[in-house]
């Protein structure tokens, strides 16, 4: 019986230690993989630890895994990088996976843009654009197809020819028109834009330069001296006004004084005549 009791006891206390132990090596295993909150974090971590990085983040910093050769390490930013999208939960924000075609999207099936060789039509990568439309490998987008478009033909410019408009019966009058949408790519091209034809005037000399240049100095010379010739008449005009002007104000002031003094003689004569 003593024995039973103590092989019972035995049996016990070594259950007992397995028990500890196995749990002794879970905690540690727990401390190593989820420390303190904010114990020792960096970069925005809420949580951390030193194998797998942040465990959770702060609030509206975002929770993404970033590869390191064969381990995934946690980390939060402030907005997701390419090739992911942000979604917002009330515990945790976290950053989504696009497509393997899309280069950065919105949602995991709405894409913004599109990875090289592919061209972005509706939120969607495709490799060709559907009909109707053509890609721009500029944007990387499927654009729609432009045709070219030009404003009406001017009017017909003066008959020439080698740049000058006499000394000549046949030449040459030209109309243009101008572009006003260019084409894309696949839209239709733009027509000429220059059209010329021959015409046919009445010949007449050209004036020569110098000559020319000689009448119309002569001409203004001429216009000069006209000008002077008229000026110079009417200075002695208002001269000759006002010389006249002058002499019968003289005369209007003498003539009283004249009969001022032959009233005086007449009334002298008689009393000299009596005495």
């Amino acid at each position: 019986m003593q024995l039973r009791l103590i092989s019972w006891f035995f049996i016990t206390l070594n259950f007992m230690e397995y028990i500890g132990s196995q749990h002794a090596s879970r905690v540690r295993r727990q401390g190593r993989m989820h420390p303190n909150v904010s114990q020792g974090c960096q970069g925005g971590c809420a949580t951390c630890s030193d194998y797998n990085g942040c465990l959770s983040c702060k609030p509206r910093l975002f929770f993404v895994l970033e590869r390191i050769g064969m381990k995934q390490i946690g980390v939060c930013l402030s907005s997701c990088p390419s090739g992911y999208y942000g979604t917002r939960y009330p515990d945790i924000n976290k950053c989504a996976k696009c497509k393997a075609d899309c280069d950065t999207c919105f949602t995991r099936n709405f894409c913004t843009k599109c990875k090289s060789g592919f061209y972005l039509y509706s939120g969607k990568c495709l490799e060709k654009c559907p009909d109707g439309l053509e890609a721009n490998n500029h944007t990387m987008e499927c654009t729609s197809i432009v045709h070219c478009e030009t404003s009406e033909w001017s009017p017909w410019s003066p008959c020439m020819k080698k740049g000058k408009t006499c000394g000549f019966k046949r030449g040459n009058e030209v109309r243009v028109k101008e572009i006003i949408q260019h084409p894309s790519a696949r839209g239709n091209p733009c027509p000429a834009t220059t059209e010329s034809r021959k015409c046919i005037v009445q010949r007449k000399r050209c004036q020569k330069e110098g000559k020319g240049k000689k009448n119309r100095e002569e001409k203004r010379k001429k216009s000069n001296k006209d000008e002077s010739k008229e000026t110079r008449q009417e200075s002695k005009g208002r001269a000759a006004r006002r010389q006249n002007r002058e002499q019968r104000e003289s005369n209007n002031k003498t003539q009283p004084k004249k009969r001022k003094a032959s009233n005086k003689e007449q009334d002298l004569a008689p009393a000299d005549t009596a005495h």
